[in-house]
């Protein structure tokens, strides 16, 4: 059974004549910078997170650098991120010359664990470092504790960007992820729920003057016009042709995650209870991004699965932490268990809206004979 990990194929089948026109249209106008589908998209984009700016820009990772250039991170300043991510997080610290201060996450969620977040913050004033911005990242499509984390912001006076690279189109509370945080980023990177054909990312906000800072940044720190540079910026905005995409892509994203829901609770309901499954907190509407489950012989199940045509995938096989590139850089506790048991333990299956339900029966029956097995 032919099984892909995430089927672009099946999704372009049904939007694909709508993609085709969007994407001739913009060939016909040949607008490829700043066109009038960017502006489109943007409206949706904020319409559908229920916020009142969405700012696009080059890639996910320029999603996360461009609020931390807007509120002036830079040397001596910490920036609290956990360990048990993409390498993007904290990557956009470091190149502003800030440090990276690794977190732990919670066991069942995989997301940053708040009363550990709280000590690190305390720990970092001690080691004289300047406690500035917490990025908790949505990771697979759950959002973290935000009520906890906004309140422990507060409490010290950081900021907080929210990492939704994999939740958007979650909900906390019933409140869409994009208004969770005072500041939301995320990427629009093919294999994201809602995913362009190239490089793609946005930021989200409903501060106005953040928003106006944020929209010069992208544009080489432009002014009232593209000579007139009031600050330093990037080169980072979202080409014509993928908000012409993401248009159609977010026209059908409420029902893509309504989907992925059902393949989520079918995974939940019958994989074998010896395999730990997902947890969804209270609240939460998790945007499925990946279904990640937890198993002491995962390479071994991999390979398995692998051997009968179901792809898997491991995220992520080191925390950062031990990254070479990261080991230098603060971290609490002194040991991060919980990440680096997570990163031998994972293992992500097949999820995507058009997994069929004969190609989900499969997985499943392939994984419950190879822990019945065992």
């Amino acid at each position: 059974m032919d099984i892909p990990f995430i089927d672009l194929d099946a999704q372009e089948k049904v939007i694909g004549k709508k993609l085709e026109g969007a994407v001739e249209t913009v060939l016909q106008h040949k607008k490829f910078i700043n066109g009038p589908e960017v502006s489109v998209f943007e409206e949706s984009l904020a319409k559908f997170a229920n916020v009142n700016n969405a700012i696009t820009c080059g890639s996910g990772t320029d999603a996360l650098l461009l609020p931390l250039m807007a509120i002036g991170v830079g040397e001596g300043d910490a920036v609290f991120v956990p360990s048990f991510t993409f390498v993007a997080t904290a990557e956009v610290v470091s190149l502003l010359k800030a440090t990276p201060f690794f977190v732990d996450v919670d066991m069942k969620t995989f997301n940053i664990d708040p009363e550990i977040l709280r000590n690190a913050i305390i720990a970092s004033k001690k080691m004289g470092l300047k406690p500035k911005v917490i990025i908790p990242v949505d990771l697979f499509g759950q959002p973290a504790c935000y009520d906890q984390i906004n309140e422990i912001a507060e409490e010290f006076s950081l900021n907080v960007i929210s990492d939704a690279a994999q939740s958007f189109g979650a909900k906390q509370g019933g409140k869409p992820v994009g208004g969770l945080a005072h500041i939301t980023s995320t990427s629009f990177f093919p294999s994201k729920p809602l995913g362009c054909y190239g490089d793609g990312g946005a930021i989200l906000t409903d501060d106005k003057p953040l928003a106006e800072n944020l929209m010069s940044l992208r544009a080489h720190g432009s002014g009232k016009n593209k000579y007139d540079n009031v600050r330093i910026g990037l080169n980072s905005r979202l080409d014509t042709i993928q908000a012409a995409i993401l248009i159609e892509k977010i026209n059908i994203l409420k029902n893509e995650i309504e989907k992925r829901n059902l393949v989520a609770k079918k995974y939940s309901e019958e994989i074998d209870k010896k395999i730990q499954k997902p947890i969804i907190n209270n609240g939460n509407y998790s945007a499925w991004a990946q279904y990640t489950i937890i198993y002491e012989n995962r390479d071994q199940l991999s390979e398995y699965l692998k051997d009968k045509g179901i792809p898997t995938v491991i995220y992520y096989p080191k925390p950062l932490h031990l990254q070479s590139a990261y080991t230098v850089f603060p971290r609490y506790p002194k040991n991060l268990k919980v990440s680096e048991f997570l990163s031998s333990k994972v293992l992500s299956l097949p999820m995507h809206p058009y997994l069929s339900s004969a190609q989900q029966n499969f997985i499943i029956s392939s994984i419950n004979k190879y822990t019945k097995e065992k």
